[in-house]
């Protein structure tokens, strides 16, 4: 008795109902011929409450219920989430579904609204935005049901616990694989890059069209056929890349609810996976006040899989990066020349002059390219109207953090130091962009 007294739920028709009653005995104390009328009519409503509570927790009200999600969720992305409900009743009912989700998601107030026929299944499917990585935990399904009458509902909790671990975005991975960047140049982002140089693997012996390297004509092929030929190059493989995250303080600044080093993750491991894709080695360094995590650059069939798990368990650190460590790393932890992407944030020119000594020598022994962050919520804030002294001076600020961006960009230039200052949400756009275009200059 005390558990269904525990799922019994008063709808939002019975408390109007009752309020009329309440309303005619009110209105008895002047109308005294309403007295006998307004009891009849709590009497009925009570038994019309009763009649549906005891019909609701009958035999007859059964429901199958089953939630589906992918086995890993990707961070940042939009997931959907599927429930499954059939009504083995002969009935139809109003149901409330509410899920309990995980308690990384803050929302308490999420709930769905359906109506099902007798022996019908229907699908309801939500998506949910995770922002941190690590184990989510769904808890039982909760569903609320209401009969024709409407008074009365009966909660059914479902035992439907399920745990599932948010990854870094493999949506984003998938969404950007080489294999579908051809067909995928007319996206805003992609720029196609056409080749200016060549490798040093031959290909074969094609005509000349407009737009080719005249260093590759070869001459003697086109005395032979009286026309132009030039010698077609492979780009080189097995090319070392390496993703290199900063995780220190700096890096702990979030953007649309992901921090910079869950933007530089996702980016990590969606570079990795396009370099794999055009038969390079993709590597993986961390660092803050220590060296992290470590993968050296290879090929193999399950190196995607290492750098996604060890991505997964990266943390950021309260404490600034240690510089000297990292040169220290990349001089015994990287064996030949590599393409290194340093996923960075320097907020002022002065906390690049005390590590840009480091980074020259870097970019000596390897192609160092620094990818650091806009900020774009000052961008927003110098662009906004000014109605008082105080917007003013807080623009101005505004624009000289904007300014310093900019000086950081072109002091990294001009030492020889490919830099790109980018928006968190185009970081994965930007470095693919830029891989890319390495490739096609033979640079790497």
């Amino acid at each position: 008795m005390i558990r269904i007294l525990k799922n019994i739920n008063f709808q939002q028709r019975f408390f109007l109902a009752f309020v009329l009653v309440i309303f005619v005995f009110a209105f008895s104390f002047i109308v005294k011929w309403l007295f006998p009328f307004a009891q009849l009519i709590l009497i009925l409503g009570i038994l019309i409450s009763v009649f549906d509570a005891i019909w609701l927790f009958s035999k007859n009200v059964d429901f199958e219920v089953e939630r589906s999600h992918t086995n890993l969720l990707s961070l940042g992305d939009k997931n959907k989430i599927l429930i499954k409900i059939r009504n083995k009743s002969d009935y139809v009912f109003d149901l409330k579904v509410i899920d309990e989700l995980p308690v990384q998601l803050q929302i308490r107030d999420f709930e769905m609204f359906l109506k099902i026929s007798k022996k019908e299944t229907k699908n309801l499917e939500y998506e949910i935005l995770p922002t941190s990585r690590g184990k989510y935990e769904f808890g039982n399904i909760n569903i609320f049901v209401c009969s024709t009458i409407g008074l009365i509902s009966r909660k059914i909790c479902i035992d439907c616990k399920s745990e599932v671990a948010v990854f870094p975005s493999i949506i984003q991975m998938k969404k950007y694989e080489l294999n579908a960047i051809r067909s995928m140049n007319n996206m805003i982002g992609f720029k196609k890059i056409r080749q200016i140089g060549h490798s040093y693997e031959f290909e074969q012996i094609k005509n000349y069209i407009p737009g080719d390297d005249n260093r590759s004509v070869n001459w003697k092929a086109s005395s032979r056929r009286g026309e132009l030929m030039v010698n077609q190059y492979e780009q080189e493989r097995l090319q070392q890349v390496y993703s290199v995250i900063d995780k220190s303080r700096s890096m702990k600044m979030p953007f649309n609810g992901l921090s910079l080093l869950d933007y530089s993750i996702n980016t990590s491991l969606v570079i990795s996976n396009i370099s794999l894709q055009k038969y390079d080695k993709a590597g993986l360094l961390t660092f803050s006040n220590r060296i992290g995590s470590v993968i050296k650059a290879d090929n193999r069939k399950n190196q995607l899989s290492s750098i996604l798990q060890a991505l997964y368990n990266e943390k950021e650190h309260a404490l600034e990066a240690n510089y000297e460590l990292f040169y220290s790393g990349v001089r015994n932890l990287i064996k030949g020349r590599s393409l290194i992407f340093l996923y960075t944030n320097f907020e002022s020119i002065y906390a690049l002059e005390r590590v840009l000594p480091i980074l020259r020598k870097i970019n000596k022994l390897h192609l160092l390219v620094v990818m650091f962050f806009d900020n774009t919520e000052l961008k927003d804030l110098s662009e906004k109207e000014s109605t008082t002294v105080m917007d003013i001076y807080t623009q101005t600020i505004a624009r000289r953090q904007l300014m310093e961006k900019t000086l950081i960009q072109q002091e990294l230039l001009k030492h020889g130091i490919q830099a790109i200052k980018s928006k968190p949400e185009d970081l994965s756009i930007n470095t693919i962009n830029k891989y890319l275009e390495l490739k096609a200059r033979g640079m790497i």
